[in-house]
């Protein structure tokens, strides 16, 4: 029986790189493998599976920045235990430094978030994010093998992290066919109904944190406020995030007379559900390594307007290149590329059928074979 660790802030399929670490550690459990979580938060159905230990790491006070050290400690000590009995280990970006497989989701080191409020609050990011650069540096430098999730990824893995490209892997993520479905006219309808969205209008989601600007949902409400003085714009938009600065957004759209237009619903857990009654969704990242949300929007069926600069761009065949915003600060770009997409939207859906075939054809449990593969390879 295979012995693997697991080093990882949450292993939920709720989306992001938590979905991703929920994938890989269903798929080795579900082969019988013996597994060990160190982990903040571990989803029921892993600790239901047999073959699973979990072992659970305190984040005082719900705060991030508070569990990474326990993390990292937490990590090391269970290696310094499992590796003598033949142990694989998979960690992600600076959590832990350990000479195993690294699995970078984010690179802090290509992108240095931009937080509004006090200069206290900046501060603290500034400093959060030199100390999250360093710990990852050391990370990436001391693992065998490291797997990023885009080529975009690799390239800064290897130009700012200066890893050897010998030692990079890319291995895409999967899908859950099941969860994102391609959705019909029909299906499309009902979901709008559940969310008490007009049938009679366009809906275009965004998904993402807003406690940033990385995400540019600024860029998103320019763009908004400009499509809405327009007669001709008839679209709804709802957000699905949370974050510090969702009250000043929320704020802002009523300032501005487009609270009708604008829909905050903060966190939610059924995103598949919301992404089911899309027409139309919109992610112009300042930086996003992958971008599983509108990954995910496409698996549906639905129309994304995504950064060019993101990883999940890369799986976009040529005819969809209007579908790539080249300045995710340009709201002029970003209300132009909408409007086109308006003015097309039966053309697009057709469009986008094939990558949303692609991507759903390209399952989890496809991804976590690859990446066991390639760790089983290295060790």
């Amino acid at each position: 029986m295979k012995r693997w660790l697991i080093v990882a802030g949450d292993l939920t399929p709720l989306g992001g790189m938590d979905a991703a670490n929920h994938a890989l550690a269903r798929y080795l459990a579900g082969r019988g493998d013996q597994l060990e979580l160190v982990t903040h938060r571990a989803w029921p159905d892993l600790e239901a599976m047999p073959t699973v230990t979990v072992r659970r790491v305190s984040r005082p006070f719900g705060k991030h920045v508070l569990g990474k050290g326990l993390l990292s400690r937490a990590g090391v000590s269970a290696w310094r235990r499992l590796q003598p009995l033949g142990a694989r280990a998979v960690v992600n970006g600076g959590n832990c430094s350990l000479a195993a497989v690294n699995w970078v989701h984010y690179l802090h080191a290509a992108y240095q978030p931009w937080v509004a409020g006090s200069l206290a609050r900046r501060s603290k990011s500034l400093v959060t994010h030199h100390r999250d650069v360093a710990a990852e540096r050391r990370a990436l430098r001391s693992a065998r093998l490291v797997v990023c999730n885009s080529r975009r990824t690799m390239a800064d893995v290897v130009d700012r992290i200066g890893v050897d490209p010998d030692r990079v892997r890319v291995v895409y993520y999967g899908s859950d066919p099941a969860r994102f479905a391609r959705v019909d006219d029909r299906e499309r309808a009902a979901a709008k109904a559940a969310l008490s969205a007009r049938a009679d209008r366009p809906l275009v989601g965004f998904v993402g944190a807003l406690g940033d600007r990385r995400k540019a949902f600024d860029t998103v409400f320019d763009a908004w406020l400009v499509l809405c003085r327009t007669r001709a714009w008839d679209a709804d938009l709802i957000v699905v995030g949370s974050g510090g600065e969702l009250p000043e957004w929320r704020s802002r759209a009523e300032a501005c007379g487009v609270a009708d237009r604008i829909r905050f619903a903060g966190f939610r857990d059924d995103v598949p559900a919301v992404m089911a009654a899309l027409d139309g969704f919109v992610h112009p990242a300042r930086y996003e390594a992958y971008g599983l949300a509108p990954h995910e929007a496409l698996c549906r069926g639905v129309p994304a307007i995504v950064s060019a600069s993101s990883g999940v761009a890369e799986r976009f065949s040529a005819d969809l290149d209007d579908l790539l915003l080249r300045d995710p600060d340009s709201s002029g770009e970003l209300a132009d590329r909408l409007s086109r997409w308006r003015s097309h939207l039966e053309q697009w859906r057709a469009a986008v059928a094939p990558l949303s075939e692609r991507l759903r054809a390209r399952s989890w449990d496809t991804m976590a074979a690859e990446i066991a593969s390639a760790a089983e390879a290295t060790a």
